[in-house]
């Protein structure tokens, strides 16, 4: 049942704001949810579903509160839980700001920050985010049980610093825009997790421009998904994409929010993000660009977040201007730069560059380390292509022989 997703962060935020202990709350809750799910169908959803999943939860979490209380004596915990929490008074609060603060805390590596808000907030089974990063289930299940350890006690409060919160959020977006390994160019399980994520965080913060940045930003690149691969799968690079095939609603939407925000709040990266794909989806098509305004605004993202992969996509549109030689230049820095000097991107982006350039015998040595380097089975095939397409041999996955 699809609005059970939406209600997790509600009910899980309101037990913990209650009683604490977030891994034995997120227990009781999925226990609510699973009960939810096997009686609603049968007998109806009730007239307050959030109060109803509160109430089985809370029972449920005095049950495991007082089994540790048989084990640890907990007699202080015991006595907070003699009246759980009912449908007439379950807290008005929002607590989805203060959930996604908890697991994004800051002694949770980044992969456990994203594990945790998908599973506690996103209410995304473990086995669904295992198959979502292509690792077994067990490994998940033991990455999400230490998270879950290491923040029991923290403080449950609104953030300081909704940076973290954000962070984790377009992690999430960008592993489903375009996944890492595997044999699809993106993951809409994931996409559409985050975007629904951080709708709610707009909800709770409308007037932050970082958050509506972020929000602009994955409607606009949401907005490309149909378009960025073929019938077979195969990627198709933005300037072969269809764009009768782009969703002109989500454009719409996230080109009024961007447009909003710049107008009215100090600019952050998000937001300089979301200008960026407005423009190049306000675009009839890649020759209609405006190139130059979109390596303005890569110059000033460069100025405001020092990030490898920024400097990529303002390379290729530098080129755009000024030609490939001014492009590779700004590639050169990154070869010394550990965070990307082995990343297939890198590479990729510089055997495009080449090309343009005329020096072709460089550009396939780049296209075929950048296939040696990516997981991803899409990537690999277009970079085979390219190399195909340069020396006029068939691809490895049209050979005879394979």
């Amino acid at each position: 049942m699809d609005g059970l997703r939406e209600l997790t962060p509600l009910v899980l935020g309101a037990l913990v704001r209650r009683y604490g202990h977030f891994d034995l709350a997120e227990d009781a809750v999925q226990e609510a949810l699973l009960a939810a799910a096997t009686q609603w169908p049968g007998e109806g959803v009730p007239d307050n579903p959030r109060g109803w999943l509160i109430t089985v939860a809370s029972r449920r979490l005095t049950d495991l509160l007082r089994q540790e209380e048989a084990r640890r004596r907990r007699e202080a915990t015991v006595a907070a839980l003699e009246e759980p929490l009912v449908p007439d008074e379950v807290p008005d609060e929002d607590d989805t700001l203060e959930l996604l603060a908890l697991c994004c805390h800051p002694s949770l590596t980044e992969t456990s920050q994203v594990a945790l808000t998908l599973r506690a907030v996103g209410g995304l089974s473990t086995a669904e985010i295992a198959h979502a990063f292509l690792v077994p289930e067990t490994t998940m299940a033991q990455r999400i049980s230490r998270a879950k350890q290491r923040v029991r006690g923290a403080a449950f409060t609104a953030p300081e610093d909704i940076g973290p919160v954000l962070g984790v959020l377009y992690l999430i977006f960008t592993e489903g825009h375009t996944a890492s390994s595997g044999d699809r160019v993106s993951r809409a399980d994931l996409t559409s997790e985050a975007i629904r994520l951080t709708r709610a965080l707009h909800g709770r913060l409308p007037e932050d421009g970082e958050v509506t940045g972020l929000l602009a930003l994955m409607l606009l690149a949401e907005a490309r998904r149909v378009a960025r691969t073929r019938v077979d799968g195969a990627l198709v690079p933005l300037a072969e994409q269809n764009r009768l095939l782009w969703d002109r609603s989500l454009i719409a939407e996230g080109t009024a929010l961007i447009t909003q925000s710049l107008q009215d709040n100090v600019i952050g990266p998000y937001q300089v993000q979301a200008a960026i794909a407005a423009v190049h989806a306000e675009a009839p098509g890649t020759e209609d660009t405006d190139w130059p305004q979109i390596a303005v605004l890569y110059g000033l993202l460069a100025d405001l977040t020092d990030n490898p992969m920024i400097t990529l996509n303002r390379a290729v549109a530098v080129a755009m201007v000024d030609g490939a030689r001014a492009g590779l230049e700004l590639l050169a820095p990154l070869d010394e730069d550990p965070r990307i000097a082995r990343h297939h991107r890198l590479s990729a982006v510089r055997g495009h560059l080449l090309e343009q350039a005329g020096e072709h015998e460089a550009a396939l040595a780049r296209y075929r380390r950048a296939a040696e380097l990516t997981e991803s089975e899409p990537e690999r095939r277009y970079l085979d292509e390219q190399v195909a397409r340069l020396t006029g041999e068939p691809t490895a996955r049209s050979r005879p022989d394979r």
